[in-house]
């Protein structure tokens, strides 16, 4: 039935549930599993705030920033993908760069997934209100079937 499935993940405990039970329906149709992590170096709506004149963008503090953040992205990864392969599940890892919800839906349709799977809780706070609920927004822009995994128990 599902042959490459997407899970999207921040390392939260809400985010390993849904990676969790990603990982039992990959292994239960022998799946492929596509796990995604995203990062950014600020959010897009403060970079409009800077202007271009200041040349903040293009400093090397900025591309080390990124840089790092791109790295413990990939770490996460790693780690995630070694677990998986322990379990007998063919699983990629996935750094992409911009908000988590874009970063799920981009590599979703690159990898012709089936079926997406996120965590119903995610962010809280401020981050949540400025970035939207990343469900939410997956949900309006699928590809495929999209499987919301109630993570609230397990905050």
């Amino acid at each position: 039935m599902y042959t490459n499935i997407v899970v999207g993940t921040d390392d939260s405990r809400t985010a390993r549930e849904a990676v969790r039970q990603a990982a039992d329906l990959a292994e239960a149709f022998s799946a492929a599993l596509h796990v995604v992590t995203a990062y950014s170096v600020l959010h897009e709506g403060l970079l409009a705030a800077v202007p271009a004149s200041t040349g903040l963008m293009g400093t090397p503090e900025v591309a080390e920033a990124s840089e790092a953040q791109r790295e413990q992205c990939e770490d996460l990864l790693r780690d995630v993908v070694n677990q998986l392969a322990g379990r007998g599940i063919k699983a990629e890892g996935h750094a992409v760069a911009g908000d988590p919800a874009s970063a799920i839906l981009e590599v979703a349709e690159r990898q012709q997934a089936d079926l997406i799977v996120v965590g119903s809780r995610g962010m809280t706070g401020a981050k949540r209100f400025l970035l939207g609920s990343v469900p939410n927004k997956v949900s309006h822009h699928t590809p495929c079937n999209l499987l919301i995994v109630q993570t609230a128990q397990v905050e």
